[in-house]
């Protein structure tokens, strides 16, 4: 690998190319909002979370604290099946793509990453021009025929997209690890009005609530805040892959599909020991190329719901970090959310983020609380756990369940390293053509419904 600029100095080169896209949009905010004075302090101590009308951009940001929970090599895993914990993860600039860039495609570990493809039946449908509809009008109107969830939110059976309970919520957060997730281990004031420790995090409310998450992690974070993934896995939460960049997959070659894929399966299992084998398209953005591919390298597709009509149970969190909208209409988003769910027949999966301090307040603050305490309540669950999957199904080293995930043809086993040796054999060569062994139960009704 060749070496790369500082961490400041790739923030700074973050590509700006798609204005939309909305991981750019805050970075992009919150540059200008700097340059123009704003300034973003610490809160007051002991300050709760916010009230609603002032969750917004440009919001006073609470300051991070380090990291002060700390896992042994060799400490026992959470999750049976699984080996102990690794040696404790040292970045090596050299070692790693570039941050928050699509990495290159002719290193060592993309020639046998793609090895992982041969034999399998790739569809040979053309990347999009950037992933959206608007910009590449041939590809949005053979959507249908692409699978293209994008552009009228077309799914297939091997896609997860739903709880098949109803009223039960698969908890997710996206574009992580982050330093509003991590745990604080000691509180000196306490919020009288609900007696929760203020300045809280994530995991600190997921813990306290008994609620579990799935966090679909950026491998670019993961190299950044490997000891925040640490945490999240340790605290019996479950992990899934959000690519390296965080770009737009149907937009990219197959080479940088698998490059995205592979350095961020790379990356947690460097830092935790296992693999997962589920990941989550960002922005949603997938056709049948990409799930082939996703599937290919053992992920199966995690999508967020939608009804019939179109809606998605997408709290638009990331436009009140972004600066598009404002913390009551993210919520009013979310009180859509909870009508939604009375006219589906099964649970659903709902879309969050928790990399800024906006998302992590609106989630721990209002949208969560709102949930726990709905008339009829709702079940909280991570989605593998909603999902009726086996919390050893989630990761490759632990798995023994032979469809899944599941494989549009037989394979002899996953380079996760790149270094052309195969960590992982296939406990079985019968997974050609496999579906997850819950999806025959939902496919007539969620599935169809959203195809």
């Amino acid at each position: 690998m060749r070496s790369s600029p500082s961490l400041l100095a790739l923030l700074a080169l973050v590509g700006t190319s798609h204005a939309t896209r909305h991981a750019e949009i805050v970075h992009k905010r919150q540059a200008a909002a700097v340059a123009a004075g704003v300034t973003l302090v610490p809160a007051a101590s002991g300050t709760s979370i916010p009230p609603l009308s002032s969750i917004t951009f440009g919001m006073p940001s609470q300051a991070t604290l380090p990291v002060s929970k700390t896992f042994s090599a060799g400490a026992s895993a959470p999750v049976s099946g699984a080996p102990a914990l690794p040696t404790p993860f040292v970045f090596n600039l050299a070692d790693w793509p570039l941050e928050d860039h699509i990495p290159d495609t002719d290193s060592d570990e993309v020639t046998m990453w793609m090895k992982e493809l041969e034999g399998k039946n790739i569809p040979n449908i053309p990347p999009t021009v950037d992933g959206s509809c608007v910009n590449d009008t041939a590809a949005a109107a053979d959507a249908a025929n692409r699978g293209w969830w994008t552009c009228g939110g077309y799914t297939r059976s091997t896609d997860i997209v739903a709880c098949p309970d109803k009223f039960t919520w698969g908890v997710s957060f996206d574009d992580g690890p982050s330093p509003y997730s991590k745990l604080k281990h000691s509180f000196s004031v306490r919020n009288t009005t609900n007696n929760l420790p203020t300045a809280q995090t994530l995991l600190n409310y997921l813990d306290q609530k008994n609620v579990s998450a799935t966090f679909f992690v950026v491998g670019s974070r993961v190299v950044e805040r490997p000891q925040v993934l640490l945490e999240e896995y340790m605290a019996g939460h479950e992990i899934s892959v959000h690519t390296w960049s965080h770009k737009h997959l149907t937009s990219l070659t197959n080479e940088q599909i698998v490059a995205e894929l592979g350095w961020t399966r790379h990356a947690i299992r460097t830092v935790l020991g296992v693999t997962p084998t589920t990941m989550r398209p960002p922005y949603g953005d997938i056709d049948d190329r990409v799930r082939a591919i996703s599937l290919a390298m053992g992920l199966v597709p995690i999508m967020w719901t939608r009804t019939p009509d179109g809606k998605q149970f997408d709290t638009n969190d990331w436009k009140v970090a972004g600066g598009l909208v404002a913390g009551p209409d993210s919520f009013a988003t979310f009180q859509n959310i909870l009508s939604n769910a009375t006219v589906i027949n099964t649970g659903f999966i709902v879309l969050q983020h928790d990399l800024y301090q906006i998302t992590v307040d609106l989630a721990i603050g209002y949208t969560l609380n709102a949930a726990l305490t709905h008339n009829p309540p709702f079940k909280l669950e991570a989605i593998g756990k909603c999902s009726n999957l086996s919390t050893s199904d989630l990761y490759f080293e632990s798995n023994t369940n032979k469809t899944f995930p599941s494989y549009n043809n037989s394979n002899h086993g996953f380079d996760i390293d790149g270094d052309g040796v195969l960590e992982l054999q296939l406990q079985s060569a019968g997974f050609t053509n496999m579906v997850p062994f819950f999806s025959t139960a939902i496919v007539a009704g969620v599935i169809a419904m959203f195809v």
